[in-house]
């Protein structure tokens, strides 16, 4: 394929039609420049992604940051380039026979290919370590190693699960710190596999199970030393899962301290060794010993001062005229009950007489309004239809009238308006 793409002359391919020379055999002759860009197409399409070892030679970190190597073995070299927005997880150097791993590239400049490096490891780790740097990623871009997810450990732990192996040094070391530091406390352990086939499902198995008990407090999850491939179980996803999903706080202790597995990044605390870990999760009672009596002689202090000033209280009671003399309190209420009777019937009995008086001027005042009485000096009500009329304008001739008196009523009819006489005859006879 490479072969066949770089005789190529077709004219759409080399994008150059129309500007290319022509040789004598009449195709277009591209020039360097053009044949690199095929050159690079062809590479960068044909290797995307390539995993390769070999040995570390010219290791040099340039001003800008960027790394440069060649990788060779006994056959050949290959450059390669590390840009400094890259991190390593282990130290490179000259000789050191390193798994990396990137994408084939041409620099146009030299017209040489290289290494572009995504990562690169030491070759012990092989491919193990470049599926645990992706593991890394996945875990980190997901956001289970950020310090905010992390849960606070609990001060005074009562029971504390353990995963880890039952025949181990680490249980043992385990228990033996915390029966000297906090005897107390109640250890229940899960024994699981912590290497092999099977050992990361069984320890992921075991975590969710103590969540399920609702009187844990703490899990220690570890193992003691070994090599990267003995501790391996606890860099797989199922445990890296399983620890974030925990409701219980998680301290992790794998291996010793220079050991770190992706449990550690996802726990919520790391403990460099498992003893550690029990140091970790309870406090020494010899530290609690001087803190314990500090109490103790703070609650004393404050029970001795409620007890004397109680006692300063009762004293006062027992002094005080009411329980001195308590049938002259008696006789002195007594006097105060009197007193107020007293005034509370002169209140009542002025109260009556202002009651009283006031409904005697309402009686007058009602009379004076009562109809009957005005009808009974001469008055009479006319009444069309049962309503009053008030004016003699608004009835008609012949027109039915009630005419209500002190005594009765009549029915009477309306007679024909009565014109006016004058009073003096007319100057002119009329």
């Amino acid at each position: 394929m490479i072969i066949r793409r770089l005789i190529s002359s077709d004219p759409e391919e080399t994008g150059e039609a129309g500007k290319a020379e022509t040789g004598f055999t009449g195709r277009a002759i591209p020039t360097v420049t053009e044949l690199t860009r095929q050159v690079a197409a062809a590479l960068e399409t044909e290797f995307g992604d390539v995993t390769v070892q070999g040995e570390i030679s010219g290791w040099n970190r340039a001003a800008s940051g960027h790394t440069y190597f060649t990788l060779k073995d006994e056959g050949a070299v290959l450059s390669g380039v590390l840009w400094r927005s890259r991190t390593l997880e282990h130290p490179i150097r000259d000789g050191m026979k390193v798994v990396a791993r990137g994408r084939i590239t041409l620099y146009p400049p030299r017209g040489q290919y290289q290494l572009d490096c995504t990562s690169l490891a030491p070759l012990g780790l092989g491919e193990l370590q470049i599926a645990l740097e992706r593991l890394k990623a996945k875990l980190m871009a997901e956001g289970l190693f950020e310090q905010g997810r992390k849960r606070r450990l609990p001060e005074f732990p009562k029971r504390i699960g353990v995963v880890t192996s039952s025949t181990g040094a680490a249980i043992r070391d385990i228990i033996t710190t915390l029966r000297r530091r906090m005897p107390t406390v109640h250890v229940v352990l899960r024994p699981t596999l912590v290497q092999g086939i099977g050992s990361a499902e069984d320890i992921a198995l075991a975590i969710r199970q103590f969540n399920e008990l609702s009187d844990i407090d703490l899990l220690i999850v570890g193992r003691g030393g070994g090599s990267a491939e003995d501790l391996w179980a606890f860099n797989e996803e199922a445990v890296a899962r399983a620890i974030a999903g925990s409701r219980i706080p998680v301290i992790s202790a794998v291996g010793h301290e220079i050991d770190f597995t992706i449990a550690d990044f996802v726990s919520d605390l790391r403990a460099a060794t498992p003893t550690a870990a029990a140091e970790i999760a309870v406090r020494d009672r010899a530290e609690l010993l001087p803190l314990i009596r500090d109490l103790d002689a703070a609650m004393s202090a404050y029970v001795n001062d409620r007890i004397t000033r109680g006692r300063r209280n009762l004293l006062s009671l027992l002094r005080s005229r009411g329980l001195a003399r308590p049938l002259d309190m008696v006789r002195s209420h007594a006097q105060r009950v009197d007193d107020l009777t007293y005034r509370a019937s002169l209140a009542l009995r002025g109260s009556s007489l202002r009651a009283s008086e006031r409904l005697r001027l309402l009686e007058s005042t009602l009379s004076a309004l009562n109809p009957t009485n005005v009808l009974a000096r001469g008055y009479a009500i006319v009444e069309r239809n049962g309503s009053p009329v008030t004016r003699a304008a608004a009835l008609q001739a012949k027109e039915r009238v009630t005419i209500r008196m002190f005594d009765g009523e009549r029915i009477a009819i309306i007679g024909p308006e009565q014109k006016e006489q004058p009073d003096t005859p007319s100057l002119f006879g009329e």
